[in-house]
């Protein structure tokens, strides 16, 4: 079995700060890591490893830098890593990064391709059902459970009142949830096994996909406006009796309107 994981690497949104002026993520000084639920699927293709038998292949498109988060899915258990970046791929949007990451995947034997539902940096959750329509093959998103039926997997899929069970067969490309497992740590030994392993690089020479198709060329979405939360504004303890408190509460909420 063949096992491709779509993993991104982000900035930590615990410390992002946004430029007021540029409306642009301010980047300098930022620590970068494995976007959290692309981990939750990259732990279970390794479990799916370890109970099956499978070669699991990561792969991220982003700048040279983005190797480090490659190289953590190496020392947590993956057996090859693959990383798309070239300038012509700068400025992508959704749209744009899938048709890019599908290109490079149909390069590959596959026979399910797990990602995270959506990324931090962007939160749209389109890129994995995106690229299921590029391949044609089906497609189950917000997963929190995997079980084998014979050639077949029966997933459970999170809704908003309970889950759905769903039967689906392979190739297929599945989003998954925090809810799903709970990701391993890097293993020593690996990290000294997988030191010297090689990240191989692919530009969009070594992809079968149209310069207008990828990039900012390919991107119609256009961000207008970015911008943070406002800082709530400092609390009031209030150390009256129940009655006078309440009545103080009260007092406060027509003050502003809300009642």
């Amino acid at each position: 079995m063949n096992i491709v994981v779509c993993l991104k690497q982000v900035p930590d949104t615990t410390v992002v700060k946004i430029d007021p002026v540029k409306g642009t993520l301010i980047r300098e000084g930022v620590p970068s890591i494995i976007n959290p639920e692309d981990k939750h699927a990259l732990e279970a293709a390794l479990q799916i490893k370890e109970k099956n038998g499978a070669h699991i292949t990561v792969i991220s498109m982003g700048p040279p830098q983005a190797k480090e988060a490659l190289r953590e899915a190496l020392c947590m258990g993956a057996d090859e890593a693959i990383l798309l970046t070239d300038r012509a791929f700068g400025g992508a949007d959704t749209l744009a990064t899938s048709k890019t990451l599908a290109a490079a995947i149909k390069t590959l034997d596959y026979d399910i391709i797990f990602g995270g539902r959506q990324a931090i940096d962007g939160d749209t959750a389109q890129v994995g059902p995106e690229i299921a329509e590029h391949l044609e093959i089906p497609q189950v998103t917000y997963v929190q459970n995997v079980e084998f039926d014979g050639n077949d997997l029966i997933v459970n899929r999170a809704l908003e009142d309970g889950y759905e069970l769903i039967k689906v067969q392979t190739p297929c490309l599945l989003t998954a949830i925090e809810e799903l497992n709970h990701p391993r740590y890097m293993n020593v030994g690996l990290i000294f096994d997988t030191a010297n392993k090689e990240v191989k690089i692919m530009t969009s020479a070594d992809l079968d996909v149209e310069s207008n198709e990828i990039g900012l060329n390919g991107s119609p979405t256009k961000v207008k406006k970015s911008m943070t939360k406002e800082a709530k504004g400092a609390g009031e303890i209030v150390k009256d009796s129940v009655p006078e408190a309440v009545s103080y509460v009260l007092g406060k909420l027509k003050e502003k309107h809300y009642i």
